[in-house]
């Protein structure tokens, strides 16, 4: 038979098995057509349970129905609809225009699908069993469905256009020759990429990804724990969120919406390092209840991301490492127990303008969050804290993380320098404390008062002098820029010449530190 002949007129090709020539009538018709038996064991397409030549196909069949078929009946619309059909051979598009609808549901494919620079209007699988996808630069001008499909080693979408909506719902895949189980560098979806409940076993890959509306991995489940990568989407780009939260298993829900009390949920789950360094997302990136396994070098890779709010609301990974090293985030919605150990996290040149903590987060845990990104002492983590507390109004709150600041740079001084920063930590808290200075001065006036006040005081000058005052002489002692003519005019011996000693030394030191303190205050810390 010579493909082809008699396809105008709409004859039947004379050597296709009665199943292929149900699916030919059925095409020209744009009716569904269906070879299931109605046991779902045994209509169960990722089973065990043979099909016959009764549901089988030829692969070169389907591609002749969807690139050179018969014209449709009249007044119908041809389009290739099957359900529970087994494909033999290897179904080979490549390059192919294809214009017709195509939905094959429940089915299930012998070898893998060729559809590399192939053109869709609609392509739609949906529960299927295919060995591999080959789709590298497929374009198509709807939607692309493989929901609860069932790769055996991978799918490949480099490059591909997706007009409106990419659905990988529920699919199982897994890897490749290469480790990876999606391949899909510098996909572009016009609308949602909706993965949700998905299980990846490999490398799930979007690099340079462009996403035009929402990217939801709700409930996914990825796993490369021996590699270093589950999710290398590094430069991703997310018209709205990405949502990497908890799905509702068995709901009707649509996308997007908080599933039901007493709906059961599944986290999204990453077993293996997750990257999405340089990435840009419209809205939000959103990791509530979230949960990372990682080996002590893999990590939570979020270095240079930009978007207006970062929900930080997973479990602590109990390994590995969080990386926020030059991201720029609007909000960041966070609760205590979600980051790190110290020397996991990793901040630097991380800017944020607002937090929003989740739950009980006080200050000096939000002083511990600064310290685990500061392995080595670092001012920038605590400057932007203060800044963005300062801006919130909570003035006393800045304060203090930049009196923890200067301590923290105190341990990394010489001992000369670390001992006046302990001088100015106890006299005036680096400045932040100022009433503190008042603080000790009326201290050491008071005390200096009573001593000397059982002091033998004899006159320098027996002519004339002024009346004995112990609270002035003390007070002229602390002052070291003040001369209240007392000091001068007074003999003291022995121990009362090296406390009035003591005395002057410690109003030199308190009038420095507040000065340094004083300095530090109006340059804003």
């Amino acid at each position: 038979m010579t493909e082809g002949a008699g396809v105008v007129a709409g004859d039947l090709p004379d050597d296709l098995t009665a199943a292929e020539a149900g699916m030919w009538q059925a095409f020209r018709n744009g009716s569904v057509y269906d070879l299931s038996s109605g046991d779902a064991v045994v209509d169960d397409p990722h089973g065990g349970h043979p099909w016959g030549p009764e549901r089988s196909v030829r692969a070169r069949i389907l591609c002749w129905l969807l690139l050179d078929g018969p014209p449709a009946l009249a007044g119908r619309v041809s389009a290739l609809k099957l359900t529970g059909v087994r494909i033999t051979g290897t179904l080979d598009l490549a390059g192919g225009m294809v214009t017709p609808y195509v939905e094959l549901r429940g089915c299930r494919f012998d070898e893998e699908v060729l559809l590399p620079e192939a053109r869709f209007t609609t392509l739609r699988l949906v529960d299927c069993a295919v060995p591999r996808l080959e789709a590298a630069r497929v374009h198509t001008e709807g939607d692309l469905h493989l929901p609860r499909c069932r790769f055996q080693n991978g799918v490949r979408l480099t490059d591909a256009h997706i007009g409106t909506d990419l659905l990988l719902n529920q699919a199982v895949v897994y890897r490749d020759r290469s480790g990876r189980s999606i391949a899909a560098d510098g996909l572009t979806v016009g609308q949602d990429l909706q993965a949700e409940l998905l299980e990846s076993h490999g490398e799930l890959s979007l690099r340079s990804a462009k996403v035009g509306v929402s990217l939801s991995l709700r409930g996914a489940h990825l796993s490369n724990p021996y590699a270093r990568l589950a999710l290398n989407a590094p430069q991703l780009t997310v018209g709205r969120t990405l949502y990497l939260t908890p799905a509702g298993v068995g709901s009707a829900l649509l996308s997007g919406t908080t599933p039901a009390r007493g709906t059961r949920i599944q986290r999204f789950e990453c077993r293996g390092g997750l990257r999405l360094d340089d990435g840009r997302f419209g809205d939000a990136v959103d990791l509530e209840r979230a949960r990372f396994t990682f080996t002590d070098d893999q990590e939570l890779a979020l270095r240079r991301v930009q978007t207006p709010e970062l929900r930080f609301l997973g479990d602590r990974p109990p390994r590995g490492k969080v990386v926020l090293s030059g991201a720029r985030i609007v909000n960041l919605v966070d609760h205590a127990g979600s980051w790190p150990e110290p020397g996991n996290l990793h901040m630097g040149g991380f800017t944020y303008e607002n937090l929003v903590p989740q739950g009980p987060f006080p200050l000096t845990r939000r002083l511990d969050w600064v310290a685990a990104a500061t392995a080595e002492y670092n001012p920038e983590p605590y400057e932007r804290l203060a800044a963005v507390l300062r801006a919130a109004g909570e003035d006393e709150d800045a304060r203090e993380v930049l009196l923890a600041k200067q301590r923290r740079r105190r341990e990394t001084l010489p001992l000369a320098a670390k001992l006046w920063g302990y001088a100015q930590d106890w006299t005036v808290a680096y400045g932040y404390r100022p009433g503190r200075a008042a603080v000790w001065m009326a201290v050491l006036w008071a005390a200096g008062t009573l001593a000397f006040a059982h002091a033998a005081h004899p006159p320098m000058n027996s002519g004339g002098h002024p009346t004995w005052s112990p609270a002035l002489f003390t007070l002229d002692l602390l002052l070291p820029v003040i001369d209240l003519g007392q000091v001068g005019q007074w003999q003291l011996r022995g121990g009362w010449q090296w406390l009035a000693a003591a005395m002057i030394l410690l109003g030199w030191i308190l009038a420095t530190a507040v000065a340094a303190g004083a300095t530090r205050l109006l340059r804003r810390g």
